[in-house]
C-alpha cells in the first residue's frame, strides 16, 4: 500500500460488517454459549496471526449477559512478546463514534437535546452556514445552506460537514491549515500519513470548522465527516461538563470501564499494542506501544477516533447495548435511547449511494441493518479493529487487532462471516 493511499484513509473504518443477520435461524442462537466453538472464526484468527500478517489478534463474541468467548492468538507486537488478551489495550479509531453516540443518546433521552433540534441553537455560529456550489470544488463558490444543521446529521454523518481523509481539493487543504485533523497516529512524521497540527481545544475546533463551507446541503447525502468530533462539544455545550468527563461518569464509571481512555496512563502503556503500517504486504511499526502518541495528552478529546479501550471493556459496551441499556443488573441507558440510537436515524431522502452506508441505515454514530439484517448496530476502526451487536438476538461480537490502513486486510468484511458461519452450523439440521 503506498503511503499516499494510507494518508487518505488512514482514519476510515470499514463499514462492510452488518450482514450478520441475514438469513440466520433463530434456532442457531438457542443452543447455550458454552456450546459455541467457533471454529470458522478461530481458523480466521489463526491464517492472519500464523501467516505473519498481524503479530496477534483477538475475537470476543457473547450473547446476553454471558460472559464473552475469547479466542486470542499472538502478541501484542513482533518485537513485544506480551500475549494477546482481554485486557490489552487497541486503539479503536472509529469505534470511538458509536461511544460519542451513545452518550449523545443520553441528553435526548433526558430532554437536553432535541434529535431534530437545529445545531445553531446549540452552537450559535453554524446557524447560517455555506455550502460549496461543487462538493470538493472552490471555497470561494458557495452558496447559504438551505437546510439547518441538526443533531440528527451529526449522528448520522448527513450534517454535509468534510473529513480531512475524505475530501480532496481545496477544502482538504483548508481543514488541514485550519487544524480540522481529529486523529492521532504516530510521534513520528511519516511522508504521506502526516497532516500537520491539530487545534488546542474542542471549542475552537467547532469555532473553526463553522467558519468552512459545507461540502454537501445538510440532510441529502451521508458522506463519513468529522460529525461526531463536533459532537462532542454538542455534548459539552448541553451537559455542562468536559466531553470526556461526561463519557467517564455516564457510560466508562457506570459500565466498569477502567481500561478506556484518551490518553494512556504511564503505567499502563506495557499493555498497548503496536500499530503496524502495512507497506507493500509488510506490516512496518507506525506506533510501538511505549512510545505511543497516545502517551502523550490529545489536543482535545476526539469523538470520532480518539478512544484506546481493552477488549474486556469494550465488551461490557456492546454487552450494555446488547441488552438494552442494562449491565450487571443496573440501568445504564433507558431502553427507549438505546432502541432510537440502534434505529435508522437516516434523514427522508438521504442518499448513501456509493458510500460506505450504502444498503443500509444508520443509528446513532453506528451502521444498522435494514429489512432481514433489522436490529444489527456496530463499526469498524481505521486500524482494524470492528465491533457490532444483533439486538434481536442480544448478540455482540468484536475483533482487535492493529494494522493501518483497515482496507489492507479484509477484516471487516470477513470476520463477520466467519461468524454467521459458526452460527449457521448450529441450526437443527432438517430431517431428510
Amino acid at each position: 500500500m503506498a503511503a499516499a493511499q494510507l494518508s487518505r484513509r488512514a482514519l476510515i473504518g470499514n463499514a462492510a460488517l452488518l450482514g450478520l443477520s441475514a438469513g440466520l435461524p433463530r434456532a442457531a442462537f438457542a443452543r447455550p454459549l458454552v456450546a459455541l466453538r467457533f471454529a470458522n472464526v478461530t481458523a480466521f484468527v489463526d491464517g492472519y496471526v500464523s501467516s505473519r500478517k498481524v503479530p496477534g489478534m483477538l475475537a470476543a463474541l457473547g450473547f446476553g449477559k454471558a460472559p464473552a468467548t475469547v479466542i486470542a492468538r499472538g502478541v501484542e507486537g513482533f518485537a513485544d512478546k506480551d500475549p494477546q488478551s482481554l485486557d490489552t489495550l487497541y486503539r479503536i479509531y472509529s469505534m470511538t463514534k458509536p461511544v460519542t453516540g451513545m452518550a449523545a443518546m443520553i441528553l435526548i433521552d433526558e430532554g437536553r437535546l432535541g434529535l431534530d433540534q437545529p445545531l445553531g441553537e446549540i452552537l450559535p455560529r453554524f446557524a447560517r452556514m455555506q455550502v460549496q456550489a461543487t462538493p470538493d470544488g472552490s471555497l470561494s463558490e458557495v452558496r447559504p445552506a438551505k437546510t439547518p444543521i441538526t443533531i440528527r446529521h451529526l449522528l448520522t454523518h448527513t450534517a454535509g460537514l468534510g473529513y480531512s481523509i475524505v475530501q480532496k481539493g481545496p477544502i482538504k487543504a483548508a481543514y488541514e491549515a485550519a487544524g480540522l485533523v481529529p486523529g492521532q497516529v504516530s510521534k513520528v512524521q511519516i511522508p504521506g500519513l502526516s497532516r500537520g497540527g491539530t487545534v488546542p481545544s474542542l471549542a475552537l475546533f467547532a469555532d473553526r470548522l463553522a467558519e468552512l463551507p459545507l461540502v454537501y446541503e445538510p440532510g441529502t447525502r451521508w458522506s463519513y465527516s468529522v460529525a461526531l468530533d463536533l459532537m462532542g462539544r454538542v455534548i459539552e455545550v448541553a451537559s455542562g461538563k468536559p466531553f470526556d468527563a461526561f463519557l467517564k461518569e455516564r457510560l466508562f464509571d457506570p459500565l466498569g470501564m477502567t481500561s478506556t481512555w484518551f490518553q494512556v496512563p504511564a503505567g499502563r502503556l506495557h499493555r498497548l499494542a503496536t500499530n503496524y503500517g502495512i507497506v507493500a504486504g509488510t506490516p512496518l511499526p507506525i506506533d510501538p506501544g511505549e512510545a505511543s502518541i497516545f502517551a502523550d495528552k490529545p489536543p482535545f478529546p476526539m469523538g470520532g477516533a480518539g478512544l484506546v479501550s481493552s477488549p474486556r471493556d469494550y465488551d461490557r459496551f456492546l454487552e450494555m447495548i446488547a441488552n438494552f441499556g442494562m449491565f450487571g443488573g443496573k440501568r445504564v441507558m433507558s431502553e427507549r435511547a438505546i432502541r432510537l440510537g440502534t434505529s435508522n436515524l437516516l434523514p427522508p431522502g438521504a442518499s448513501t449511494k456509493g458510500t460506505f452506508a450504502s444498503g443500509a441505515g444508520f443509528g446513532a454514530g453506528g451502521r444498522v441493518g435494514l429489512s432481514e439484517q433489522a436490529g444489527t448496530y456496530g463499526w469498524g476502526g481505521a486500524a482494524g479493529t470492528v465491533a457490532l451487536v444483533d439486538m434481536k438476538r442480544a448478540l455482540r461480537a468484536a475483533l482487535y487487532t492493529q494494522y493501518m490502513p483497515s482496507e489492507a486486510y479484509p477484516v471487516h468484511r470477513d470476520f463477520p462471516a466467519a461468524v454467521v458461519a459458526d452460527l449457521k452450523a448450529l441450526a437443527p439440521k432438517k430431517a431428510a
